[in-house]
């Protein structure tokens, strides 16, 4: 999980690297451990095919240097006319087990056209989670956020593994 901090961090490294023209205004840098994602709003005027075309380069370069630096892929994406168009995006295996009556529900998917793959099925699952419980997960990562803090704030974990002197007897030693 990724710290507010760290996030505005990203936020302001690509914000000092991409050459003013490319975006209107950055509107947000996500990042997960194997992506990071940066959409910006791109003019009234300006299609997302002409900006895909017209800040390649720009983008390309940018991408290079965060790779090398984060160690993640960057995907770009784009916000017009109250839409979000993501391009050059990972799409991630994820594993999981499942029980039978788990299965059925993506199955059913599957079976009524509504997916075509229980992977798809389950993508979508997910999607709809999440389109439906945007509040809750921005408080659940708010608190995640609160948790790490605190764990950075905690005992220098090399002084916690030292034994105590009074620990460190053998039995029988009484």
């Amino acid at each position: 999980m990724i710290t507010a901090e760290r996030r505005e961090q990203l936020r302001g490294w690509f914000a000092e690297r991409l050459p003013i023209d490319v975006y209107e205004e950055l509107v947000e840098v996500v990042v997960d451990r194997e992506e990071i994602t940066v959409v910006g709003r791109i003019p009234a005027t300006e299609s997302v095919r002409e900006f895909r075309e017209r800040t390649r380069e720009q983008r390309i370069e940018v991408a290079r240097e965060a790779e090398e630096l984060y160690q993640r892929k960057v995907a770009w994406g784009v916000e017009a006319e109250g839409e979000r168009t993501l391009f050059t995006h990972l799409a991630v295996p994820v594993m999981t087990r499942l029980r039978q009556s788990e299965r059925a529900v993506l199955d059913t998917l599957v079976a009524g056209g509504v997916a075509r793959s229980r992977a798809d099925a389950l993508a979508w699952c997910v999607r709809l989670v999440g389109k439906n419980t945007d509040a809750w997960l921005a408080d659940l990562r708010g608190s995640l956020e609160k948790v790490q803090q605190v764990r950075a704030q905690g005992p220098d974990q090399a002084e916690a593994a030292k034994p105590d002197a009074a620990d460190s007897r053998k039995s029988g030693d009484e």
